[in-house]
């Protein structure tokens, strides 16, 4: 397996195998509107924006922004937006999904970005457990998302992904 390419301390451009599996795990269609959380530098983005109608790209670090808008512009990828704010709240005011990919593991997903979510709609994530991971294919329907355990793989967790501590005694 190959591996991740580091963006900052605790950001990677996932290993573009894995990468490759989980777009196609995700089954995106040429009418689909793809919200692509922790876009990095672009990259992920711009190979969606070649399959997508559209692509909304979520990023939480302004020079990475700054970075991805440069990159998408350069390469005339027009269908993709880099948009800036915390990547846990998504970006519901260009939803709701047909499809969500987040670029980086997660111990839970927040419900306000699985409300994004159209029905009949898709998300993809590595879920991580300690140092293992696994990446999980959710398909939405009557206001649930059923999950599906896909394959294997690992990635540092994303800002705002960690499950909540509950107050015990």
């Amino acid at each position: 397996m190959g591996e991740h390419l580091p963006l900052s301390d605790d950001r990677v451009l996932l290993d573009p195998r894995v990468f490759a599996k989980m777009l196609d795990a995700l089954d995106v269609q040429n009418s689909d509107l793809v919200l692509d959380v922790g876009c990095g530098f672009g990259y992920s983005s711009a190979v969606i924006g070649q399959i997508a109608e559209a692509v909304v790209a979520l990023e939480d670090d302004a020079s990475l922004v700054k970075e991805a808008s440069a990159t998408t512009q350069e390469i005339g990828a027009d269908n993709v937006a880099i948009i800036e704010g915390p990547l846990h709240e998504g970006a519901a005011a260009h939803g709701p999904y047909d499809a969500v990919i987040l670029q980086g593991g997660v111990e839970e997903i927040p419900t306000a970005l699985l409300d994004q979510i159209k029905d009949g709609g898709r998300i993809i994530a590595t879920f991580m457990e300690g140092a293992v991971g696994s990446v999980r294919l959710g398909i939405k329907s009557a206001q649930r998302v059923s999950w599906r355990s896909d394959f294997d793989a690992t990635a540092p967790r994303l800002p705002g992904f960690n499950k909540s501590v509950a107050f015990s005694l």
